[in-house]
C-alpha cells in the first residue's frame, strides 16, 4: 500500500472540518486540487462527486475510498481524511465513517489502484484496532493505527515498504519531507463572507494579506454562489455554509486553502 504509506510520509494527513458526506469529499478534493504538481485546471471536485453520485464508495467499518480517474500518466496518489465524529456515509454496515482515503487514479495507474484498494479491504478485516481507531481523539493516534494496519498486511507488501514504514514508526510526530506533493505546508484560513444585493461584499479574516486579495477580487461572490469555491492569488477559497438574513443579505462560512512554498 504504497499510496497509503506516501500520504503518511508526506503530510497528506489531515482532520476534516465538517463531518457532512458532500461537505468532506469537496474538502479533500480541493486539497488534491491544491497540490502544485497537479496540472492547473483539473476538476477533482466535479470527478470525485459524480463519481459519488453513481457508486457506493464505504469499504464498511468506518472506512470509504473515493476516487477520481484523471486522462494522464503520473503516480497513484491519495489523500487522507480523518472525521473525529464521524460521517454519515450512507455504508452498508450503518458505521460512520471516521477515515475517507481519496484517490487520484491516472491512466496508467488504474491495475495498482485496484490491488491497493484490495490490500486495504483486507488489512481491515484482520486488524484489531478498529474500534480504538474510531475512539481516537488526535490526529497522531490515526496516523499510528493506519501504521498498524498497514504492517497487517506486512506479508502481502514488499520490502520496500515495510523499510519506509519502519521509518515512518520512529517519527513522534508528521515531519515535513520536502515532496513534490508535499502538504505539510498546507495553510487553513477560516473566511466569513458578508454579501449583499447593492452593496460591496465585506471579507472577515485575520489574515491581512489573504483579506487585501479577496476585498478587491470581482465575481468572488457569484463564483461562490454558483460553483462554491474561488481561485485567485495562490488561495482557493471553499464554502463551507450559508446563513441568509433579511434585505437580501447572507454570511458565507468559507475555508481558505493553500500549500506555502517551501524555502
Amino acid at each position: 500500500m504504497d499510496s497509503l504509506l506516501d500520504a503518511l510520509q508526506e503530510g497528506r494527513l489531515i482532520e476534516l472540518p465538517e463531518n457532512d458526506k458532500e461537505d468532506a469529499l469537496r474538502f479533500l478534493a480541493h486539497i488534491i486540487e491544491a497540490i502544485p504538481s497537479l496540472p492547473t485546471g483539473l476538476d477533482a471536485v466535479g470527478m470525485i462527486m459524480d463519481r459519488e453520485r453513481s457508486a457506493d464508495t464505504s469499504l464498511g467499518k468506518g472506512w470509504a475510498c473515493p476516487h477520481a480517474r484523471v486522462p494522464f500518466d503520473d503516480d497513484l496518489l491519495c489523500v487522507v481524511g480523518w472525521s473525529p465524529q464521524g460521517i454519515q456515509y450512507g455504508a452498508r454496515d450503518g458505521i460512520p465513517v471516521s477515515v475517507v482515503v481519496m484517490y487520484l487514479v491516472p491512466e496508467n495507474q488504474w491495475n495498482n489502484y485496484l490491488r491497493e484498494v484490495s490490500l486495504l479491504a483486507k488489512a481491515l478485516s484482520v486488524y484489531p484496532g478498529l474500534e480504538k481507531m474510531r475512539a481516537a481523539k488526535e490526529l497522531n493516534e490515526i496516523r499510528d493505527h493506519l501504521l498498524d494496519l498497514i504492517s497487517s498486511t506486512k506479508e502481502t507488501v514488499g520490502p520496500d515498504s515495510r523499510a519506509r514504514m519502519i521509518r515512518l514508526q520512529t517519527r513522534p510526530t508528521l515531519e515535513p519531507v520536502g515532496a513534490a506533493a508535499d502538504l505539510t505546508n498546507l495553510v487553513l484560513e477560516p473566511i466569513t463572507l458578508i454579501a449583499g444585493t447593492g452593496i460591496k461584499h465585506i471579507v472577515l479574516t485575520q489574515n491581512p494579506s489573504l483579506a487585501q486579495i479577496l476585498d478587491t477580487a470581482p465575481g468572488l461572490v457569484e463564483k461562490m454562489e454558483a460553483e462554491g469555491a474561488f481561485q485567485k492569488g495562490g488561495w482557493r477559497v471553499v464554502k463551507r455554509g450559508k446563513t441568509v438574513y433579511q434585505h437580501g443579505r447572507a454570511a458565507y462560512d468559507c475555508l481558505a486553502i493553500r500549500v506555502a512554498r517551501g524555502k
